[in-house]
C-alpha cells in the first residue's frame, strides 16, 4: 500500500479545502455533499454526539452561521492507498483561549472523497 500518493494527497487536499471553505462559509449543502449520505457516518462534537447523517444535517440547521472563522494552525493529511485518508488540524478562533482539534476520516465512494467520521474538541491552550 502506498502512502501519501501525490496525485491521491493532492486530491484529499482539495476535499478538504472545499470543507474549509464550506464550514466557515456555513455551505450547508456543500457540507452535505462533502459528508457521507448513510446513517453509518458520524461526527462527534464538542458537545453533541451525531450517529448517522439525518442527525448531521439536524445539527447543522439549527446551529446559528456566525463566528464560524478560525485560523488552522496545524494540519495533517495522510493517505493509504488510493482510497482512504484521515485529516487531523488544530485551529483558533477569535476570543477562544483553547485550540481547536479536529479529525476527519476521508474515504472515496464512488469517485468522490468523503467524510465517513468526524471528531471535533477544545484542549486547553
Amino acid at each position: 500500500m502506498q502512502i501519501n500518493d501525490p496525485a491521491t494527497l493532492a486530491e484529499v487536499n482539495a476535499a478538504f479545502d472545499a470543507y474549509e471553505q464550506a464550514l466557515v462559509g456555513n455551505d450547508v449543502p456543500e457540507l452535505d455533499r462533502l459528508f457521507w449520505d448513510s446513517p453509518h457516518t458520524l461526527r462527534y462534537g464538542a458537545g453533541e454526539n451525531l450517529y448517522g447523517i439525518e442527525m448531521i444535517r439536524a445539527f447543522r440547521a439549527a446551529r446559528p452561521g456566525k463566528n464560524l472563522l478560525r485560523d488552522i494552525i496545524e494540519r495533517s493529511v495522510t493517505t493509504f492507498g488510493s482510497d482512504f485518508a484521515v485529516a487531523n488540524v488544530a485551529f483558533r478562533r477569535a476570543g477562544e483561549p483553547r485550540i481547536g482539534r479536529q479529525s476527519q476520516t476521508w474515504v472515496r465512494l464512488q469517485g468522490d472523497w468523503q467524510v465517513v467520521s468526524a471528531h471535533v474538541s477544545w484542549a486547553d491552550a
